[in-house]
């Protein structure tokens, strides 16, 4: 069966031609999407909403507008970009914190037998010791919690351009701390 038929079974609503569109497409529309959201169970979960809703709106199809792959991607990517800017995924974002890669820290610290899956976080170590708290205020913020700068100066209560020019010179510190570790 060629692809017009299919895509033609498909809008009278065959279950089986879309089982065969399923089987065709799902995988490129997943990697699509987790380009975009960069969360391989979250990709899969919006891959099933995408092709929900072509089913649901597949008298929506024109094949004089463009190719039938092409529908279900911009339909794809769409609504990868509207997780990603939904408020629900910016919070969840936010949620992550820099205590868990501080926890990694900790636990090198106390592993008393090195081991294959001990990280040596030596060097680590070394680059952020020479930050002040501020620094390591925003870099946790913008960085491991997904904070925008706007966002952050709202949240510290201090003015946008503080925060940019504040992220600039601890980049700049970090980036000094790397050529001095490396050197």
């Amino acid at each position: 069966m060629d692809l017009d038929e299919l895509v033609t079974r498909f809008q009278k609503k065959d279950v089986i031609a879309f089982e065969k569109l399923y089987e065709m497409y799902w995988e490129n529309i997943c990697g699509v999407i987790n380009t975009v959201v960069r969360d391989k169970f979250l990709a899969e979960e919006i891959t099933q909403d995408v092709f929900t809703k072509i089913w649901h709106k597949s008298d929506s199809y024109s094949p004089s507008k463009g190719r039938f792959f092409t529908w279900i991607l911009n339909i794809a990517r769409n609504a990868a970009i509207d997780k990603v800017r939904s408020k629900s995924y910016k919070d969840q974002q936010k949620n992550l914190s820099a205590d868990y890669f501080v926890g990694i820290l900790n636990r090198a610290d106390t592993n008393e037998q090195p081991n294959e899956t001990t990280i040596d976080t030596s060097a680590l170590k070394k680059l952020v010791l020479n930050l002040k708290e501020k620094c390591l205020e925003i870099i946790e913020m913008l960085y491991f919690r997904g904070y925008t700068q706007k966002e952050a100066s709202h949240e510290l209560d201090i003015p946008l351009g503080t925060v940019k020019t504040r992220n600039r010179s601890c980049i700049s510190k970090l980036r000094e701390n790397i050529t001095l570790e490396w050197k």
